[in-house]
């Protein structure tokens, strides 16, 4: 019984964010009902090369993006734009202890699905809006997507080769990142509201925004600003506030330092064999190493290359020097940390006969993370959710499929 076992969430988003949160939901034990649109469903089941393949190396209707962040639920189909898809969808919510969603600002409103209509059938509802930018502000109705929000936010502002340098200029981050964590704070949120429930029995609406994540986001930098008045620039793989803290060249490829102190910086100086650095009254302190660092660096260089990348994380680490290389995807998967972790799991799947699926990193010793169902197929379970969660019989599911409600 996982640890949110007794909890039921109507899913209604789609893409990333929502789906992201509802997934999370999900591992720890909630019963998360995803309704989808009738015929296409979430808009990410398309997204696609890639597809999962089947036994015979064929694809198959389900994109690799769809499957990352839908594992764990159940799948409706109901067309809610009908006036009994409507009904069905609040008998659901009456039901429910949390709604998802993610459509622009008072679109829901229309078919009696925003949080007012849905309130007035249960008032103990946590109902989670996640939207570009809030349910309020001059931006509210606007519509808003991860790589804009990132531009947006200021996150771009920050990552890319510095000004000057071949290749300069903002760069966004390599996955959705500013959806992923407005799915994480979106359930910490959520779980909060069911917190407070649980002592007052009142549910309450959850207001999040990829603009309000990402701005929050930018934490250290955030404060450089506002500390300072002056915007930080990009600085390419290098630290704001900590030097060395980059990558550096070897013999064969590149590498990761993590220069955390000034007695981390005496043991990487005593291993690249320069001692000398560590006194130097330009690099002594990390104070002096970021104010010197166009001095340090090109130092740093000249010393690493003469070392391939195995050794240099070899003698780093055992002289207690946090350092790593630079893995694709491939060679993640192949650590032996993360290996060791179980980061890689594989599901039953009704297609392919089984699909893989990145773990969960949450780690609880009472109540595990379980992986109980791939990532539904499209509609797999309506008949079974209506039946079971509404009381509704084969004829009155067959009627509702009769007149495309399902």
């Amino acid at each position: 019984m996982g640890a949110l076992s007794h909890l039921r969430v109507l899913d209604l988003s789609r893409v990333l964010a929502g789906p992201w949160s509802g997934q999370i939901l999900a591992d720890l034990g909630a019963d998360v009902i995803k309704v989808e649109r009738p015929g296409s469903g979430d808009d990410t089941r398309s997204w696609g090369p890639p597809f999962l393949k089947d036994a015979e190396g064929e694809n198959t209707s389900e994109a690799a993006y769809y499957l990352s962040a839908n594992r764990n639920k159940r799948s409706v189909t109901i067309d809610f734009t009908q006036p009994e898809g409507q009904r069905l969808v609040r008998e659901l919510a009456a039901k429910c202890d949390i709604v998802i969603e993610n459509f622009k600002v008072g679109g829901l409103a229309a078919y009696g699905l925003d949080y007012p209509s849905l309130k007035a059938v249960n008032p103990r509802l946590i109902y989670c809006s996640i939207t570009g930018f809030g349910q309020t502000g001059p931006y509210a109705r606007r519509a808003g997507y991860d790589f804009m929000i990132q531009g947006l936010g200021g996150l771009m502002s920050l990552t890319g080769r510095p000004e000057g340098e071949d290749g300069a200029g903002p760069v966004k981050v390599g996955v959705a990142l500013t959806d992923i964590l407005t799915g994480l704070y979106s359930t910490v949120a959520m779980l909060a509201a069911l917190a407070h429930r649980d002592q007052t029995g009142v549910g309450q609406h959850v207001d999040m925004a990829l603009l309000d994540v990402q701005v929050a986001c930018l934490a250290n930098q955030a404060m450089n600003y506002l500390t300072t008045g002056t915007a930080p620039r990009r600085l390419g793989n290098a630290h704001p506030n900590i030097v060395p803290y980059q990558d550096f060249p070897t013999a064969d490829g590149d590498f990761i330092l993590t220069v955390g102190n000034d007695s981390q910086f005496r043991k990487f100086a005593e291993v690249a064999g320069q001692p000398q650095w560590a006194d130097d009254p330009r690099f002594a302190t990390n104070k002096l190493r970021v104010a010197n660092r166009v001095e340090l660096i090109p130092l740093i260089r000249q010393a690493t290359v003469f070392k391939t990348t195995a050794e240099w994380v070899s003698q780093l680490e055992a002289a207690g020097v946090p350092c790593g290389p630079i893995n694709d995807l491939a060679q993640m998967f192949q650590d032996p940390q993360v290996v060791a972790r179980g980061l890689a799991v594989m599901m039953p799947h009704p297609l392919a006969g089984s699909v893989p699926q990145v773990a969960s990193p949450i780690r609880l010793s009472e109540t595990p993370v379980e992986y109980r169902r791939a990532p539904p197929l499209l509609g797999e379970h309506t008949e079974l959710v209506l039946e079971e969660v509404l009381g509704l019989d084969a004829s009155q599911v067959q009627r509702l499929r009769d007149a495309g409600v399902l």
